[in-house]
This record gives C-alpha cells, structure tokens and sequence, in this order.
C-alpha cells in the first residue's frame, strides 16, 4: 500500500492551494483519513482528519480556512487550503488507517509536500 500526495508549491499570503493524496495498491478499506504537517524545528501537528462516513475535524489554526474531503472511492483525501499565511508553510503528510484485510490494521503515511507561503 502507497499513499502518494501532491499539490504542494509556492503561494503569496491569502493564496490558496488544494493538496491530494491517493491511495494504492491492495488493500480492503481505508478508514479514518488525515493531514499532517511539520515546519522546521517544529513538531508534526494535526491539520484535519476525515471519517469514512465523512466527519470532520480541525486544528484550531486552519479552522475556517482549510476544507478536508474524500472522493467518492473514499481512498482519496484533498487539503482545500484558503486564505493561507506564512505560518501555514511546512511539509504536508497524509496518512490513513488501511484494512489491508480483515483483521489486519496499520497506519500508512504518504511521501510529504512542500508548502512554502511568502509575505
């Protein structure tokens, strides 16, 4: 199982940016679904993570700005990403709870992107 993510990039304050994340490979269900993020000398901190049904949750800091959904096969996750300030910059992850199969569970995390938001 992979989860690869894109989308990151370069982006004035008050831009915006839509980050994906996919997931591959074979496994049976993707449950819960998340974005992370860490800046340098920082500790990786929960951006907003998403249920299957479709629950949401926010960090504090990015409520009201950022938007996290699903695709309609639930084994896709995007970042919405509004309004964005230079303390949004930081390396992206994605991560999910993957069934590979019934009554095998883990955590997968994905590669990480880059987002850079300038003054």
């Amino acid at each position: 199982v992979q989860l690869q993510a894109s989308g990151g990039g370069l982006v004035q304050a008050g831009g915006s940016l839509t980050l994906s994340c996919a997931a591959s490979g074979r496994f049976f269900r993707i449950n819960d679904m998340a974005w992370y993020r860490q800046a340098p000398a920082k500790q990786r901190e929960l951006v907003a993570t998403i249920t299957r049904p479709g629950s949401t949750n926010y960090a504090d800091s990015v409520k009201g700005r950022f938007t996290i959904s699903r695709g309609n096969t639930k084994n896709t996750v995007y970042l919405q990403m509004n309004g964005l300030k230079p303390e949004d910059t930081a390396v992206y992850y994605c991560n999910a709870d993957i069934y590979i199969r019934l009554g095998s569970r883990d955590v997968y995390w994905g590669q990480g992107t880059q987002v850079t938001v300038s003054s």
